[in-house]
């Protein structure tokens, strides 16, 4: 994809930083950083951007693949659309991912906790019980324990990976460049960008909705990677409509 641009060179060195950082750290890096859900007491305003540049520790090919397709679609699109639009495209891709997240997080979190309000439980105790484990067997003649462990799975939620800002820079590069061959791993068939974008984007709609995974790994945020894809293939179809290489930020 030709020689790697500057921003793209400082996004990798800071998640290869924070990864050894939470290498080092172990679970504190994560308390501080990863992103927790809004109702736990361990969530902190500037998770919303530092979760982005965490990564699992339980293998590296979380970090490896990430970096990897940071570094493929990265630079050519930051040559494409320019430094300050392709930084808009990423964080705003990454937001989007997040905000989907947590929108199906609260989805889970909140019918359970709806039917604990009507039994008479004060928001304290509520939270007192996700912090414990333990709750009062009487709310269950308001909802069932399914309900419940997905409430508890909610709160204890937890966000990292640069993910869904890549999904959107893919999807951005789909759009700008949708007839474009590339070759997957294993695959000697040339296969269009527009395609490819969009089977990948058919497999996490099919994970996000059935919670299977799709792609051989556990705790994958399918509606992360939804979220980003739709962001930054918004951004860059309204960026292509209105010209915008003639009336580049920088």
């Amino acid at each position: 994809m030709g020689r790697i641009t500057d921003t793209v060179k400082a996004l990798l060195i800071i998640n290869v930083i924070f990864f050894i950082g939470s290498l080092t750290l172990g679970d504190a890096a994560y308390k501080l950083f990863a992103l927790w859900f809004p109702k736990n007491g361990n969530f902190q305003i500037w998770q919303i951007a530092t979760h982005m540049f965490m990564h699992s520790q339980e293998t590296f090919a979380h970090i490896l693949f990430n970096m990897f397709m940071l570094y493929m679609f990265g630079s050519h699109m930051e040559n494409a659309i320019g430094q300050r639009k392709f930084l808009f495209l990423y964080f705003s891709a990454g937001l989007g991912a997040m905000l989907l997240q947590l929108a199906f997080y609260y989805f889970n979190f909140q019918p359970a906790y709806q039917s604990f309000i009507e039994a008479g439980f004060s928001n304290e105790e509520i939270i007192g019980f996700l912090d414990s484990g333990r709750y009062n067997t009487a709310v269950l003649k308001y909802t069932t324990e399914e309900s419940v462990s997905d409430m508890f799975g909610a709160y204890h939620s937890l966000m990292v990976g640069a993910s869904g800002a890549i999904a959107g820079v893919i999807a951005a590069f789909a759009v700008l460049f949708p007839n474009l061959p590339l070759y997957l791993m294993f695959i000697p068939v040339p296969i269009k960008a527009k395609y490819l974008v969009a089977g990948y984007f058919v497999l996490d709609l099919f994970g996000g909705i059935t919670g299977q995974s799709v792609y051989g790994a556990t705790n994958i945020a399918h509606w992360a990677h939804i979220g980003g894809a739709v962001i930054g293939f918004i951004t860059m179809w309204y960026w292509k409509k209105n010209s915008f290489n003639q009336n580049r930020w920088n």
